[in-house]
């Protein structure tokens, strides 16, 4: 690093030039805004406007699935040439340009079969964004990464604004200003990511390359990400649909929506001085746990809005602390050379083969939705097999984060 205290200039412990690290910094949190936005779109209200294209609850999983199914091979295939290449940046710009255009099939009425080739195509592109992200905001933030939750909790802010002001506009507008909203939001974090430095991380070719290791501790620490990913799929696919069926709209799902992101932001806030006292392993049996019981509240109690609340407030656990917990438990255990790869891997694992799974096995069993409940009833079994596997992990010396 120079020793030019003035310079605007620096060099990261990781070998990343970096241009003003915290306005990099604003320029991460706004991407987080609108990447996390476009999730707020499009996971609750996703269902809904398939159901309004005229697809059943089989098709609606199995479409959803896709969303989820990318991601197991897309993040690993970009972590593999941002790993190699050091093109990080460029691979967030590029992800997010050839998104914003191939979203756009979304205009077309096409049938399941055109809109199932336009999801896989427009997300793989998408899912090059999300894991790359991830390495430069922890990349930029050094040893401070403590301060992840805080750039975080704007893409929670983003989720929040707009799963709320779009089960409003659905309510007077109709499911198809989706792909207006999408698009919009799209071009919005195409145009923060341009700001990201284009500098790659200088990658070390004179050493010979290691393979990548999986111990014990992260075999069982990805199976259970993986069922806890599982559980998430009645949440991610049908939970508007849910509570449409049982009596809600589709503005107060949007509120119920925002008040289970509201949380998540409160968690995260929380989540490095939780992390440095508890560890990863502890939060995360208890955030897992949590989950487990928030499934079983919507199973037998969403009628109820005081209890629906507090499912939601949960939601806190079952993202908040469990992904700040992850993320840290990913970085600590893969060095620079392989955090990409890291990273892709805990997201294609858990959102991709988790998520998949979770959503398209919900199609099936939620059938014409009169046994709806059961499917939030397999989703609790699913938790409390993922906390079962976060137990078994060997037990190692974590590094406090603070």
């Amino acid at each position: 690093m120079s020793s030019n205290a003035q310079s605007s200039t620096s060099m990261s412990p990781n070998g990343m030039q970096q241009s003003d690290p915290q306005h990099q910094l604003h320029w991460i949190s706004a991407c987080y805004f609108f990447f996390f936005a476009i999730l707020g779109v499009l996971v609750p209200y996703l269902g809904v406007f398939f159901e309004n294209r005229g697809f059943d609850a089989q098709q609606i999983g199995f479409l959803l699935a896709i969303l989820m199914a990318t991601r197991i091979i897309a993040p690993n295939i970009w972590a593999m040439v941002a790993d190699k290449t050091g093109m990080r940046g460029q691979l967030v710009k590029m992800g997010a340009a050839c998104s914003a255009v191939t979203f756009m099939s979304f205009f077309y009425h096409g049938g399941f079969v055109y809109l199932a080739i336009s999801l896989s195509i427009y997300t793989f592109f998408w899912n090059a964004i999300l894991a790359q992200l991830e390495v430069i905001t922890l990349e930029t933030l050094g040893e401070n990464t403590g301060g992840y939750g805080k750039i975080r909790s704007f893409g929670s802010l983003g989720y929040l604004v707009f799963v709320v002001s779009v089960g409003f506009a659905i309510s007077q507008f109709g499911t198809e200003i989706l792909p207006f909203v999408g698009l919009a939001l799209f071009l919005g974090l195409l145009g923060c990511s341009l700001s990201l430095p284009s500098t790659r991380v200088k990658v070390d070719k004179s050493q010979v390359p290691t393979p990548l290791k999986l111990d014990a501790g992260i075999i069982w620490f990805l199976l259970s990400a993986m069922l806890l990913q599982m559980s998430a799929g009645p949440f991610y696919g049908f939970f508007v649909l849910y509570l449409k069926q049982v009596g809600y709209s589709e503005s107060s799902a949007g509120i119920y929506v925002a008040l289970g992101v509201l949380a998540e932001i409160v968690m995260f806030m929380f989540a490095p001085r939780l992390l440095g006292r508890y560890g990863v392993s502890a939060l995360l049996v208890l955030s897992i746990g949590f989950t487990a019981v928030r499934w079983l509240l919507m199973a037998f109690c969403a009628s109820n809005m005081v209890w629906l609340g507090v499912s939601q407030l949960l939601h806190a656990f079952t993202f908040g602390l469990v992904h700040a917990a992850s993320i840290q438990f990913v970085h600590q255990r893969f060095d620079v050379r392989h955090r990409s790869k890291g990273q892709a891997l805990y997201a294609s694992l858990s959102f991709g083969v988790g998520g998949a799974l979770g959503t398209w096995l919900c199609g099936f069993i939620w059938g014409d939705g009169s046994q709806a409940w059961l499917s939030w009833l397999a989703a609790a079994v699913c938790a409390l097999l993922s906390m079962l596997a976060v137990l078994l992990i060997p037990k190692t010396r974590e590094v406090a984060k603070q």
